[in-house]
Order: structure tokens, then C-alpha cells, then sequence
């Protein structure tokens, strides 16, 4: 492919994702919606979810770490890489979750964190995915009453870098206060971010 400007041969950073779910059955689906810690966990709640795992995705560096990422050099967004029954837990459902979940209309930020490893984004792995990602933004967007343009980008799903293990389920682990959240099926206490 010399001279088109795919170089996903050559980098495998900005290549698909191309890990399976680990059941024959399931899906991937793939969000970002600014740090990883309180997003993993409303997704861990979500019944028809068998798995979550935070990472980088969308960058041009491969196998990036937190600090790299978080220097503003890799273009890689944080996201929670969702593994799903889609028998029990219909992708809208996931939709769902992340538009109430974080500000679509912040670029670059959620809250206090910014950088664009903070930016929405919704990675799909096949086409019925970003359709219904398309027709939920459109969606969302009717229903917000003032003029703010959401600004959340739909693209292919790239190639996923697990983050560090401390990372990993880190509210429902206690996080950095040591004071643990749960992450039971169907759970609607408040989620609480620290570090």
C-alpha cells in the first residue's frame, strides 16, 4: 500500500483492533469519555457485560504508557474496551451508558482532566455498531435544549494497548483512598473519581 497513507502494515498502532472477545458469541465495543476510572466502572455494572479493560487507543504510538500518553505527544485517547452478550445487552444499551456518563460537548476535557486522551469518542468494530452510534449522536443532540454541538468522534475501532495493571478496575478496587466501589450488576450508586 506504498504511497496511499495507510501505514497500519508498518504501525501497528494505527492498525484495527484485532483481538477476539473470549467468547464466541460476544463483542467488543470501545468508548472514551475522559478518564478511564469512572467510565470502567458504570460499564461494569452494566448487566450483559462479561468483561472491561482500560487502555489507549486511537494513537500513533505503539504500546504506549500512561505517562506517555498523558504528555499529549501519542494522540491516543483513554478508553474502556467493553466485552458484551449482545442477547442480554443490546450495543444501545452501551450507547446509553456513555452519553450519561460524561459532557459530549467538551473538547479535549471532562470536568477538571484536560488533554485529548480525554476526548469522547465512540469506537466501533463493525458496521451496525457505528450506525447506531451515528443515529444515538443524532439522537442526543435533539435532545439537548441549549446550542451546544456535540463533539464526540465515531471511528473505527485501532488497535487496543491494555493500560498498566493499577489501572485495572480501579474505582471497584478502592483507588487511591483505599475506599472500594461497587461494581455488582445493575449498582446505581453514585461513582466517585480519585485518585
Amino acid at each position: 500500500m506504498a504511497g496511499t497513507g495507510d501505514n497500519s502494515t508498518t504501525n501497528p498502532a494505527v492498525g484495527p483492533d484485532l483481538d477476539q472477545p473470549d467468547n464466541p458469541g460476544h463483542e467488543f465495543a470501545q468508548f472514551g469519555a475522559g478518564c478511564f476510572w469512572g467510565v470502567e466502572l458504570a460499564f461494569q455494572r452494566v448487566v450483559g457485560v462479561s468483561k472491561t479493560e482500560v487502555g489507549y487507543s486511537q494513537g500513533n504510538v505503539p504500546d504506549p504508557s500512561y505517562r506517555l500518553v498523558c504528555s499529549g505527544t501519542t494522540n491516543h485517547v483513554e478508553v474502556v474496551r467493553v466485552q458484551f452478550d449482545p442477547q442480554v445487552c443490546p450495543y444501545t444499551n452501551l450507547l446509553s451508558v456513555f452519553w450519561g456518563r460524561h459532557d459530549p460537548t467538551t473538547l479535549n476535557r471532562q470536568g477538571g482532566d484536560v488533554g485529548t486522551q480525554y476526548r469522547s469518542g465512540i469506537y466501533y468494530y463493525n458496521e451496525t455498531q457505528a450506525r447506531l452510534a451515528r443515529e444515538s449522536m443524532e439522537a442526543k443532540q435533539l435532545e439537548m435544549k441549549d446550542q451546544r454541538k456535540i463533539v464526540t468522534e465515531i471511528l473505527p475501532a485501532k488497535r487496543f494497548y491494555r493500560a498498566e495493571e493499577y489501572h485495572q478496575q480501579y474505582l471497584e478496587k478502592g483507588g487511591g483512598r483505599g475506599s472500594k466501589q461497587s461494581a455488582e450488576k445493575g449498582c446505581n450508586d453514585p461513582i466517585r473519581c480519585y485518585g
